[in-house]
């Protein structure tokens, strides 16, 4: 543990200092500030603010989590040369690169909220907004490190975190329309929940959506969440799922990490 806090520190100090950080949190506090001064209802400007939410965290996860792992490849090496725990480092390197992504974000949007003279710790729909964001931020940081760890080439896996986001934010919601197009005279309903359930940005609107009671407003998975499994249960699987979605990246990337390190050993020695 001790180690994990040494690496998360030296990470968080140097990426605390990217711009793109400044930048990260100066672009949701103009939009949050924004939104909640042309919008008098606060769930209607935090609906808004939820569906660029859904859009933008993901695409930035990916690419600077995939930059980040093949940026630090040398420091890797470097530290792998050392006798230290690889989980640790593993870890570490992961919390070091999410967690400077999780506050630009956090920072921006309380900040936008308290000029626009609203009060966060009151408003569900801004708390449940932010918890929404840090588990799509850790979500998509883990699926950066898994495909940056597993990809060698550059280019590869910066081509592939791009594909994964188009999938998940764009085409996903055509395939299921279509789905539900070219099957509407059978009786579907299980196997589109069942499809709800494998992508992680439609299990965060699910989420936010049901606690609201607008799945109406919101498309069809999220009335048929509420119709199948009501507010509660509902919240509680799409919760269950979004942990699901955070724990099977990170262990295909601890399992990648360790193939690498085996591969650098051989390079190394032989």
């Amino acid at each position: 543990m001790e180690l994990i806090t040494k690496i998360i520190k030296f990470e968080l100090s140097n990426t605390f200092r990217s711009k793109w950080i400044i930048v990260y949190s100066a672009f949701f506090l103009l939009l949050t500030f924004l939104l909640f001064n042309f919008e008098e209802d606060t769930n209607k400007a935090a609906l808004s603010l939820m569906n660029i939410v859904l859009i933008v965290i993901p695409l930035v996860s990916l690419i600077f989590g995939t930059m980040y792992v093949y940026n630090s490849l040398d420091y890797i090496q470097m530290v792998l040369c050392q006798p230290i725990n690889r989980k640790s480092l593993f870890v570490g390197l992961y919390l070091g690169n999410s967690i400077p992504i999780a506050s630009g974000f956090l920072f921006g949007t309380l900040l936008g909220t308290i000029l626009s003279g609203y009060s966060f710790i009151d408003n569900k729909s801004i708390l449940i907004l932010i918890v929404i964001g840090f588990a799509l931020t850790f979500i998509f940081t883990a699926i950066a490190f898994w495909i940056a760890i597993k990809f060698s080439d550059k280019a590869r896996g910066l081509g592939v975190s791009i594909i994964i986001w188009l999938m998940l934010s764009v085409v996903y919601d055509g395939l299921v329309l279509f789905l539900i197009y070219y099957f509407r005279e059978y009786p579907i309903e299980n196997i589109v929940l069942g499809v709800s359930l494998l992508n992680p940005i439609d299990l965060a609107r699910i989420f936010f959506i049901l606690d609201f009671n607008v799945s109406a407003l919101m498309g069809y998975t999220g009335a048929l969440f509420n119709k199948f499994f009501g507010s509660s249960l509902g919240t509680i699987l799409s919760i269950a799922m979004m942990f699901l979605w955070f724990v099977v990246p990170i262990l295909l990337g601890l399992k990648s990490f360790y193939k690498k390190i085996s591969d650098f050993y051989e390079q190394f020695l032989f």
